[in-house]
């Protein structure tokens, strides 16, 4: 998933480029799929360590309490660190720290120790929160303010790619090897240190490759010559005399910061364990394998998403097709709720396409009409995504009292919040915009 760090264009500078910079857009587009790719392996890594230290759904969603949990604490230093140094030094940092954190994979594999896993998806996924705060509002300012949502939009479809890209080459290099290796004999003492320690090795050569990209890439993006581009005040609110409004005068905006917290929540539970849904015998009684590469589908049914709804947006309103999306993917969790064998196999993976507009534009209207609040507004936006590292754990917790099946009564109540956002919540009250204006005049 992607973080859009401004999605009204009218927030954008009155000196922005009068063409988009496309080479500049394809340097940064790159880091789009990398942090996609990242984020989704761990559709692949949840159900391989589960398996390997017989985790709990309880116990294997704390994978995703620790990556998104590092939205939460990175993201306000994130923005920080661009005042400090700047856009091109801050994605160079992120990648670097996504790097130390894909080697960290290497010892927690070659100890086969879970804490060390959690710990180097922290690691991770801090590095992945300051390329994301760093990259998204630089895509904004490439260009003219009147394509900035089509910029966007496409470097979310690359996002997406990689996020389809990941749960394939998971199931191949790490999934895969566990099907062969186990044999379903009860092992204790040194034979199953031994045994989780074989297992856990395949985790190492997928990672290796991602620390070798990344840094590759920040050595890339370090010595591009990026266009010196003038940053809106928009996106340097410490600079503003805003003491007369603040982000909690506007309901459309804090009802946007829970939708983005349940939509995150809803979408990673669906992903994390859609590996073992496929494989519980009333499902699609699918190996592990398999299942992780059907989750593809469910990712690539969200590239096609985007890709159509940035074309309908053109001509439907964004809140209606929000909330039509919302009715979409509730109905297809609920058809899979009440389903079972290839039937609930085919209905949750649809729910991918519906989910693929969600992000993007609950951003958008989340932001709208905020003026010099652009800014701040943002960050509260982007702090909800914490809602991904909540909401699995919940869903884990329900999971093992009640299976799997049944634990999709969650994002199904999920879903319905999204309905409401987009039917009314997303509605700017009225005198809001009068009152951004009167702060920036003051």
């Amino acid at each position: 998933m992607a973080i859009t760090s401004a999605g009204n264009t009218r927030t954008l500078s009155s000196s922005a480029p009068g063409t988009t910079n496309y080479s500049a857009m394809a340097m940064v587009t790159t880091l789009f799929f990398v942090w996609g790719f990242c984020t989704v392996m761990n559709d692949a890594v949840i159900p391989h360590l589960q398996g390997i230290f017989g985790l709990s759904y309880l116990q294997s969603a704390f994978i995703q309490l620790a990556f998104f949990g590092s939205y939460f604490i990175f993201a306000q230093p994130a923005g920080k660190l661009i005042e400090w140094v700047g856009y091109q030094r801050t994605m160079v940092i992120g990648l670097i720290t996504m790097g130390v954190g894909a080697l960290l994979f290497v010892p927690a594999a070659t100890l086969a120790t879970y804490s060390l896993f959690l710990f180097a998806e922290v690691i991770l996924a801090a590095g992945v929160t300051v390329l994301q705060v760093a990259a998204n509002p630089y895509v904004t300012i490439l260009g003219p303010p009147e394509t900035a949502s089509s910029r966007l939009n496409l470097t979310q479809a690359f996002n997406t790619l990689g996020d389809t890209v990941a749960p394939y080459i998971g199931g191949v290099f790490i999934l895969g090897v566990t099907a062969a290796s186990t044999s379903g004999v009860p092992l204790h003492g040194a034979a199953l240190t031994a045994s989780r320690i074989h297992q856990a090795a395949s985790i190492k050569q997928p990672y290796l490759v991602i620390a070798g990209a990344v840094i590759v890439l920040a050595l890339a993006i370090a010595f591009y010559r990026f266009p010196r581009l003038e940053v809106t005040r928009d996106f340097r609110p410490a600079s503003l005399n805003i003491k007369q409004d603040s982000v909690w005068n506007h309901p459309h905006l804090y009802l946007g910061a829970i939708a983005i917290f349940i939509y995150c929540g809803a979408e990673v539970s669906i992903g994390s364990f859609l590996a073992k849904y496929l494989a519980d015998p009333t499902i699609g009684n699918l190996p592990l394998e398999r299942g992780a590469k059907l989750v593809s589908l469910f990712w690539g049914s969200m590239m096609i998403g985007r890709f159509a709804g940035s074309a309908v947006m053109q001509r439907v309103a964004a809140h209606k097709i929000l909330a039509w999306s919302g009715v979409g993917a509730g109905l297809m969790v609920l058809l899979s709720l009440l389903g079972s064998g290839y039937f609930a196999v085919v209905t949750i993976i649809s729910v991918g396409l519906f989910n693929s507009i969600m992000f993007p534009t609950i951003f958008t209207l989340g932001v709208a009409e905020l003026g010099p609040l652009t800014g701040r507004g943002s960050g509260l936006l982007v702090q909800a995504i914490v809602g991904a590292a909540v909401i699995p754990v919940m869903m884990g917790a329900l999971a093992d009292r009640y299976g799997i099946h049944h634990s999709l009564v969650l994002p199904l109540l999920c879903y319905l919040f999204i309905i409401y956002y987009g039917w009314r919540g997303y509605r700017i009250a009225p005198g809001e915009a009068h009152a951004q204006l009167q702060a920036v005049a003051e």
